[in-house]
């Protein structure tokens, strides 16, 4: 089953967007009703079983990442709207279910028909569409079960397969913060090198730094240095929700002190080795580092990035080394900021040089506490829209109607979710 209409509720909430956007703004409530309606009509489908699968776009496969990401603007209304609010709760239920059929995975069918990338050298299932190990893969869904129960209540989602799927998160976090003993490994034939891992599908070489290792970033490609920054960040959040509500909801202390010196651990590792200095001698948060002294300086449009850390909830916008990184990452210092004719900011090695993100663009908006800066990005996010009145994945810089993904839902509830920070309008955490 999928939305034939739109909701009242949202399409009240899309009335009240266009009537504050006024006629000032009148570009930005075009693109938002079109793009806060499109991922209802185009991408949910409730199961028979109560659950939700939720397409990315235009690839037949549900991501544990991007699902969150798409439905986590509604919540403002499913405050309000139960069957918003289920539709929601049944999205956490089918991530936790996948989750407890392979927490390494990061995109999955809606039913065990092989589809995918079957050819890889990993431990595939009819039910996997790809098994790239990311942090954040993990990270979605428990924030969502989180914000879900912050914004309206609803305690459903944690059942059963929410405990099993958080005692594996765990575990996988754990045994991650010494990669030499894990038992995952992933390798593709292919040509492109982003697409699969070195080293016999172990990834470079790391040493122990306190923090949990992951395979690929939240852009899909593979991580140069195996410990990602901002995705350990993420978990560091993340490792509070759950201590958070297994202490005053679910009421088991075992588990709740496994997550909170997990993520004493890891927020101790970042502090001391994710750390390093950028071309002006600052100190700034790393993209990667391997514990054996090498980092990367750099950001990626994808989120998690180090752009995101305020947004994650793992420090301030005025925190001065996250003001030092932000200056860097959006500066020629970061190989993939690009700055052309029409657009600046961040593009990713996922995407052709010089495009550039609405995804980070939105998120660059959503950090910054200048009013004038956030209305700067959204016209530039609606000015370089294609014509389309939806957000892609990337386009280019000094030719916007040269972009990739037709069909974005992610980037397109970026895009609604700065219109609505522009307003004052928050998801609660």
């Amino acid at each position: 089953m999928t939305y034939s209409k739109i909701p009242n509720s949202v399409q009240e909430f899309m009335d009240e967007i266009t009537q504050l956007c006024g006629e000032a703004h009148a570009g930005w409530a075009e693109n938002f009703n079109a793009a806060f309606a499109n991922t209802l009509t185009t991408t949910v489908k409730r199961q028979a079983d109560g659950t939700t699968f939720l397409l990315t776009g235009d690839i037949p496969a549900m991501w544990l990442r991007d699902s969150t990401a798409q439905v986590r603007p509604y919540l403002v209304i499913a405050k309000e709207d139960e069957e918003l609010r289920d539709m929601i709760c049944g999205l956490v239920q089918r991530q936790f279910f996948y989750i407890t059929l392979d927490p390494y995975a990061n995109a999955f069918n809606e039913t065990p028909n092989n589809a995918g990338h079957q050819t890889d050298h990993t431990a595939m299932s009819p039910w996997i569409w790809e098994r790239k190990y990311e942090i954040d893969s993990l990270c979605y869904p428990v924030q969502l079960a989180y914000l879900l129960f912050k914004n309206t209540g609803c305690k459903q989602q944690f059942d059963e397969n929410f405990v099993e799927g958080i005692k594996k998160i765990l575990t996988v976090f754990t045994t991650e913060q010494e990669h030499h003993h894990s038992p995952y490994a992933f390798e593709r034939d292919t040509t492109r090198l982003e697409d699969t891992l070195t080293n016999n599908g172990r990834g470079s070489e790391v040493g122990k730094t306190g923090m949990t290792w992951s395979g690929f970033r939240p852009s899909d490609d593979a991580c140069r240095y195996g410990y990602l920054v901002p995705s350990n960040m993420f978990a560091v959040v993340v490792l509070g929700y759950i201590e958070e509500i297994f202490t005053e909801v679910l009421s088991d202390s075992k588990v709740a002190k496994q997550a909170s010196d997990l993520k004493k651990e890891i927020d101790a590792g970042i502090q001391k080795y994710g750390k390093a200095e950028n071309q002006e001698g600052d100190l700034v948060y790393a993209y990667e580092v391997d514990g054996l002294g090498n980092s990367s300086i750099m950001d990626d449009s994808n989120i998690p990035n180090l752009l995101s850390a305020p947004y994650l909830g793992y420090t301030t916008v005025d925190d001065s080394t996250y003001q030092a990184t932000r200056k860097t990452v959006l500066s020629k210092e970061n190989p993939y900021f690009y700055e052309g004719k029409y657009a600046k900011g961040i593009g990713s090695s996922h995407t052709p040089e010089n495009y550039i993100w609405p995804i980070a663009l939105a998120m660059e908006g959503m950090t910054t506490k200048d009013k004038d800066e956030k209305a700067r990005i959204l016209d530039s996010l609606v000015a370089n829209d294609g014509g389309t009145h939806l957000m892609h994945e990337g386009f280019d810089v000094d030719d916007p109607t040269r972009y990739t993904r037709e069909w974005f839902s992610w980037a397109n509830m970026m895009f609604c979710e700065l219109v609505m920070d522009y307003f004052d309008i928050r998801v609660e955490r």
